[in-house]
């Protein structure tokens, strides 16, 4: 029974992931209308063969917005956790393999950092430039740099230890040969448990940083800025709040049964099961 439970989920993490990604590409490459076409004739029509999911406050058509804020949402989230993830590996490559002063210093810097949440980070951006996708990306990605470091510095500690990489030294391996030839490759799995979960929190940040008005601007929609838009006009055409909220709902559950399966299955290889 417990594995079936385990399969169960592991495919709906895969089915929900696999969805967003191929309703994202769709977004680039069809939409059913324009979606910043305004068409005030249409105004709050509920959905129907011609608009599937309705029309919003200004008769544009909700589906076709939710297409292309996908595009954005998840382009935005991804961009964001890559550049933390890029960082905070590094770092965390150098902390776990020379230890030290130079370790003590990172650990410090990432506990001062973890401190500022990405909404503080982004919002702080906002009042210093000006509000938009720069300000949400760069927001995200140094929220994610602590939590790639702490994963990246532990694993580092117990891998370098090992006699592989001992035999590599013997031979003559340089520092940075043994941390790109040795080390990093057997990061993958924590990294990707990881950087599934960062995933879901970053496309919820987004969603909030827009709903917020400091993330994605008019008339590009994303799908906290549709919350946004959509919430005076919720008791009259309900259909605007919930389509939205679905789509980040369904995106942030997906990403992170993903990552609780990928932390089951290495679970279960370390007990050779």
């Amino acid at each position: 029974m417990k594995v079936k439970t385990t399969m169960n989920s592991r495919s709906w993490g895969r089915i929900l992931v696999g969805f967003m990604l191929a309703f994202t590409i769709l977004g680039w490459v069809y939409t059913p209308h324009d979606p910043n076409q305004i068409s005030i004739a249409k105004r709050f029509q509920p959905p129907s063969g011609e608009h599937p999911l309705g029309t919003d406050h200004f008769g544009r058509d909700v589906l076709s917005r939710i297409l292309w804020g996908a595009r954005i949402s998840l382009a935005v989230g991804v961009a964001a956790v890559c550049l933390g993830a890029a960082a905070g590996v590094a770092l965390g490559l150098a902390a776990g393999f020379f230890g030290g002063w130079w370790d003590e210093l990172l650990m410090r810097l990432s506990t001062s950092l973890q401190a500022l949440p990405s909404i503080l980070l982004a919002l702080l951006f906002a009042a210093i430039w000006s509000p938009g996708v720069p300000v949400v990306v760069w927001g995200i990605a140094l929220g994610n740099i602590p939590s790639f470091l702490r994963v990246t510095r532990n694993q580092v500690l117990s891998i370098k230890q090992r006699p592989y990489v001992e035999a590599a030294r013997a031979l003559g391996a340089g520092d940075l040969r043994i941390m790109l030839r040795h080390i990093l490759p057997n990061l993958r799995g924590a990294l990707l448990v990881q950087l599934s979960v960062s995933l879901a929190g970053a496309i919820l940040a987004e969603a909030s940083l827009s709903y917020l008005g400091v993330g994605i601007q008019p008339p590009d929609p994303s799908w906290g800025r549709m919350l946004r838009e959509a919430q005076p006009y919720g008791s009259l055409a309900p259909w605007l709040v919930l389509a939205p909220g679905l789509f980040i709902a369904l995106a942030v559950i997906g990403f992170n049964l993903l990552g609780d399966n990928w932390i089951l299955g290495r679970e279960r290889v370390a007990k050779g099961e």
